[in-house]
This record gives structure tokens, sequence and C-alpha cells, in this order.
């Protein structure tokens, strides 16, 4: 590979690696997910920890998370004891198998963490008379709760509305 190639593909899986670790994924995730991305052909495992420089460890647990993500598949060669692994390339089902995994998790425990904090508050003893205090914590954590919600709402709304799209494409050419 020419060095202006290997530098450009360097500077894309470091840059997916940024991205990956800003939406609260490990870098080496990203890593991993931009070299599997860049490759033409099916990687192994032990390509990977060439191509991204972390341990065979690391990309074991981090292409297990892609692939429940459905950012990468996993294939399997007659005769050989190795997986293969080649990137999902539909972005949108890459961002609707994401806000899946981070709806059922992430905005789950939010929502409920600060619902709990807000219960706290209200059934406690306010022994202390610091009322504008618990006033300001309630005020604040229920506008977070309430934007907490609406993205929530927001998320489960395109991913059905998706999800509606989707079925009625599948129903117009299972007519024809």
């Amino acid at each position: 590979m020419s060095d202006h190639l290997q530098k450009s593909k360097e500077h894309f899986i470091q840059g997916i690696s940024r991205i990956t670790n800003f939406w609260g994924f490990p870098k080496a995730m990203g890593g991993i997910f931009g070299a599997v991305y860049l490759s033409p052909e099916p990687l192994t495992l032990d390509d990977m920890v060439i191509e991204v420089g972390v341990s065979k460890g690391a990309v074991s647990t981090n292409i297990r998370n892609l692939e429940r993500l459905g950012l990468v598949h996993k294939q399997l060669k007659l005769g050989d004891r190795k997986d293969y692994y080649t990137a999902e390339t539909d972005f949108w089902k890459i961002v609707k198998g994401i806000l899946r995994e981070r709806e059922k998790n992430e905005f789950d425990l939010a929502i409920r963490t600060v619902g709990e904090s807000i219960k706290i508050i209200e059934t406690g003893p306010n022994e202390s008379g610091d009322t504008e205090t618990e006033k300001f914590y309630v005020n604040r954590m229920n506008a977070l709760k309430q934007f907490f919600d609406s993205l929530d709402n927001l998320v489960a709304t395109f991913l059905a509305v998706d999800d509606l799209r989707t079925n009625m494409i599948k129903k117009k050419f299972l007519k024809k």
C-alpha cells in the first residue's frame, strides 16, 4: 500500500475512534470498526490487532460489541477455524442499531436515576429547613427528566416510523 493511502487509512481510523469515544463507546471499538470498514476483504481478529494496535483481548471484546450493535458481521470460511468480519455499510441500519441499544440501556437508566433522585427529595424529611435548595434541585431534576423523556420519545418515534416505512416497502414488493 502506498504511503498516502496508509496515512489516509490511519487518519480515518483515528477519526472514527474519536467519534465513537465522543458517543460513549471505547476508542478501540471505533478503530476496529474503521479498520474493518476500510478493508476490501474480511478481517480476522489477528488482522485487527495489527491494523488498530490494540491487544487481542481488546479486539475480541470490542468486536463482540460491534457485532451486537450490527456494525460488523461474522463470516466463516470452510476449513478455517478463524472468524472473519465485514462491516455493515448501510448507515441507517447502523444508526437504528445504535439508537435501539442506547435507548434500552442509557435512556432507561438516566430517566430512572433522575426520577429516583426526585423521589428521594420528595419522600425524605427536610430536617435542615433548606427548602430553597430542595426546590432548586427538584426544578433542575424535573427539567432534565422532561428532556430525557422527550429524547426517549423522539428516538422511539424515529424507530417506529422507520419500522413502519420498512414494513410498507416490504409489503409493496411482496405484492409484485
